[in-house]
């Protein structure tokens, strides 16, 4: 019989979500049968499925001990560089600042989650003593967000349930504000103004189309965007998202005539070889708490905003525009 004690970061979970982060190498379908032969118990008696779990429960497991074996693998995290760009830190959250070319979590194509945004901050947060796995049965420091591999930006680390289950809440109400800078090729015309329409994700393309509307699987789309300044063909432009949808800037602005430098999926071929660039020129820069509703613990984030300390393709090309 093995024991599990729910901690802080447990708390609130439902009794089979827990277990299967708990205990991953134990199926699903094996779970829920535990769970009604009373092989898994909570507090010492019998319990369901969706029960909601309280700080101090304990959870009786009369399984196999093959269940908790665990991965001969190294973790990612202990592996994993702890250098990160740290734009804002406290004892609930993480603004890490990305650089492209870097993954926020593993995908289907990685041998390595080594080198994942995820996993660095994890390491950052491993050696810095303040992320004890072995203190944990199922939490670990998890992103709310994430960006593309070659667009750079602030992303968010939650460091303890409590701060991931709310900034989860505050993204979906749209209570937190993401904004981008970019340069595209050619000059908006309006300068400023709001792009409304539908997309719609081919994900064995990994591509987004833009669809007439009521096009079924296609969703709303909205980005509110305004010229800074243009030169040489080229202009800067901040976006902001009312919607989040994939690839939404780059493709709405390539579908309004001025695509993003460097991406080689939605850009100009042409433009994107005279300028040397294989890469779009999209950066998550500044990120604003605007809680409309409690926020908990998180309320003293409440009006703040944050910024990228450095847009190097600001630098290169509008070097004399100042950011913020």
């Amino acid at each position: 019989m093995k024991e599990l004690t729910v901690g802080a970061n447990d708390a609130g979970q439902r009794l089979d979500r827990f277990l299967a982060k708990a205990v991953p190498l134990l199926p699903g379908a094996l779970l829920q049968k535990d769970i009604r032969l009373k092989r898994i118990k909570r507090n010492g008696a019998r319990t369901e499925r969706n029960v909601r779990l309280s700080e101090g429960d304990t959870i009786q497991l009369y399984i196999s001990d093959e269940f908790f074996t665990g991965r001969s693998e190294t973790p990612d995290y202990l592996a994993a560089s702890p250098e990160i760009s740290v734009v804002y830190e406290d004892g609930n959250i993480l603004l890490a600042d990305k650089k492209p070319g870097m993954l926020c979590h593993p995908d289907s194509e990685s041998t390595s989650g080594r080198n994942t945004l995820i996993a660095r901050i994890q390491a950052y947060l491993y050696q810095k003593g303040e992320w004890d796995p072995k203190a944990e049965n199922a939490f670990s420091p998890a992103l709310c967000n994430r960006i593309d591999r070659n667009t750079g930006g602030i992303v968010i680390a939650a460091k303890n349930a409590a701060a991931l289950r709310i900034l989860d809440e505050k993204i979906r109400e749209r209570e937190i504000e993401k904004s981008y800078l970019c340069v595209v090729c050619g000059t908006p015309r309006p300068a400023a103004g709001t792009l409304r329409g539908s997309l719609f994700k081919d994900a064995a393309k990994n591509q987004v189309f833009v669809e007439k509307d009521g096009t079924p699987g296609a969703r709303t789309a909205v980005t509110e965007y305004r010229t800074l300044t243009s030169k040489g063909g080229l202009s800067l432009v901040e976006c902001r998202l009312i919607t989040g949808r994939t690839h939404q800037i780059r493709v709405q602005m390539a579908d309004a005539g001025w695509p993003l430098l460097g991406d080689g999926k939605y850009g100009r071929e042409k433009t994107n070889r005279t300028f040397g660039e294989s890469g779009q020129k999209l950066w998550a820069y500044r990120l604003g708490f605007r809680f409309r509703t409690d926020a908990g613990p998180l309320e003293y984030l409440g009006g703040k905003t944050f910024f990228s300390p450095d847009v190097p393709f600001v630098r290169e090309y509008f070097p004399e525009y100042r950011i913020r």
